[in-house]
């Protein structure tokens, strides 16, 4: 009897084990195939903003650049996928790009983006196939193998000034942001330092000049090239919310935001917790990947609002995207006036766009487009206490505060306001210092106390990271200098 039992055990044992490495198989291959439609997403949705975004600026791109700069040196799990899937650029019959399509699986639709002239391009959701418009583009040619390229294999290329400075210090500085020495394997796109009226801005070339064709051009930036903000987003939503909140709309300390919350204690969360990034919502990784509002194509609703709570609100600090998120929803939501654009406009960035998800909710966590130039300009609001040609655009004391470390702190180098970055650790630079920081090395500095803005771009891949500390005590030693 004791053999029969251990015999049974060992059997439940074989088939438990069988099973469950039958069920991880399935998993492991459901997950190959979640990454294959998130690449496919990321990769139709950064085509389509791109060159959509680009060309409402009045500049071209191609395929080639687009691949060699925003979809090179992604996120690990997507990135040895992304340049193989095939895609296609469809334009309207009058010219403008109708919208792009990846391929991915045999047995679904592509993923696909569409283009709006104003509001850039929406990623559709999985499953849902693009609508016919127009002819697809021409193929373009491959990258030439005899392109100069990093050690990863991305391409290289050489920096172009476009505006002179007499400060040498200044210009040995801004070279120095092109060629590494702020971060191996960090790619600069382009620096703007702005101070005290005066602008100085350089951007990296095309690579090959004399190219006889756009389809041969790859890479270069211009003052009038846009480029995803990533998580400098959030800091353009906390001066949305300012803006909201100088047109009487919205008390940022008041909470009851959702009418969905007020049987629950997230009815205690005010914007003041969303956008000091306390809401003490769970989210489930750190830093709150949101990939399937990023790229699977989800919406704000579905995707930010239902977290439940698990601290007090204003108790720890939790970066998360959809704080920022439900910030601006809880605006959207309740006042039709609310739009990014007519405050873009009214500060002088033309060249920027806040898109949106499939529903129409924005992404201002992170899918905005604009250019170093257009950066520059908001940190300039900010440096006049957000008046902008004699005209109120902020309330008064906004900047102080945004900029007030009043709620709970990271750990780190950095501490945090309300959506923006604080350098009042930072060696060297004012304590007075605050910035909108973004992934892949996007960054807004702005400096009151020596009235200066320092923008940087870049396309930096994933590892490698460009020390804005460092750059901003050189710059500001340079310009003392």
């Amino acid at each position: 009897m004791i053999r029969k039992a251990l015999f049974s055990g060992a059997l439940l044992g074989s088939v438990f084990f069988a099973s469950t490495v039958a069920a991880q198989s399935q998993q492991d291959q459901l997950d190959a195939r979640y990454d294959r439609a998130l690449a496919a997403g990321y990769k139709a949705l950064f085509l389509c903003s791109a060159i959509a975004n680009a060309e409402r600026s009045g500049v071209n791109r191609g395929v080639n650049s687009v691949v060699a700069w925003e979809l090179t040196g992604v996120y690990p799990e997507i990135d040895p996928i992304i340049r193989k899937l095939e895609h296609r650029v469809v334009r309207a019959k009058e010219g403008p790009i109708s919208h792009v399509e990846v391929d991915w699986a045999e047995d679904m639709p592509p993923r696909y983006a569409r283009a709006s002239y104003k509001d850039g391009c929406r990623l559709a959701p999985i499953g849902v196939a693009p609508e016919p418009a127009g002819t697809d583009l021409p193929p373009e040619r491959a990258l030439p193998e005899d392109f100069p390229r990093l050690s990863d294999g991305a391409p290289a290329f050489p920096p172009m000034m476009i505006f002179g400075t007499s400060n040498l210090s200044l210009r040995t500085e801004v070279d120095r942001a092109f060629d590494g020495t702020y971060g191996e394997g960090a790619r600069t796109t382009a620096v703007v330092i702005q101070s005290k009226g005066r602008r100085y801005s350089r951007y990296v070339s095309p690579l090959n000049s004399d190219a006889k064709s756009f389809e041969d051009m790859i890479g270069g930036y211009s003052p009038r090239t846009p480029q995803r903000t990533w998580s400098v987003a959030k800091s353009i939503a906390a001066t949305l919310v300012g803006v909201a909140v100088h047109k009487g709309q919205i008390d940022v300390n008041a909470p009851m935001l959702r009418s969905e919350w007020k049987d629950d204690a997230r009815s205690q969360i005010s914007v003041d917790h969303l956008l000091r990034m306390a809401s003490g919502r769970y989210t489930d990784t750190p830093g709150n990947r949101t990939d399937p509002l990023y790229a699977g194509g989800s919406t704000v609703e579905e995707t930010a609002t239902n977290w439940p709570l698990i601290r007090q609100p204003g108790t720890v600090f939790r970066y998360a995207n959809n704080d920022t998120l439900m910030a601006i929803k809880a605006i959207s939501d309740r006042f039709s006036d609310f739009d990014p654009e007519a405050f873009f406009i009214s500060v002088g960035m033309k060249n920027t766009v806040a898109e949106t998800d499939w529903a129409g909710d924005y992404i201002l966590s992170s899918q905005v487009w604009t250019t170093a130039e257009d950066l520059a300009d908001l940190g300039q609001l900010h440096l006049q206490d957000g008046v902008w040609e004699g005209e109120r655009i902020l309330p008064e004391g906004w900047v102080k505060y945004i900029s007030a470390p009043s709620g709970p702190q990271p750990d780190g180098p950095f501490g945090y306001g309300a959506g923006w970055w604080l350098m009042n650790k930072s060696d060297g630079v004012p304590a007075d210092a605050f910035a909108a920081f973004g992934n892949r090395g996007q960054y807004v500095v702005v400096v009151p106390s020596k009235d200066i803005v320092i923008v940087r771009r870049g396309e930096d891949p994933v590892g490698s990271r460009f020390d804005i500390a460092a750059f901003t005590k050189d710059v500001l030693a340079s310009l003392e200098s």
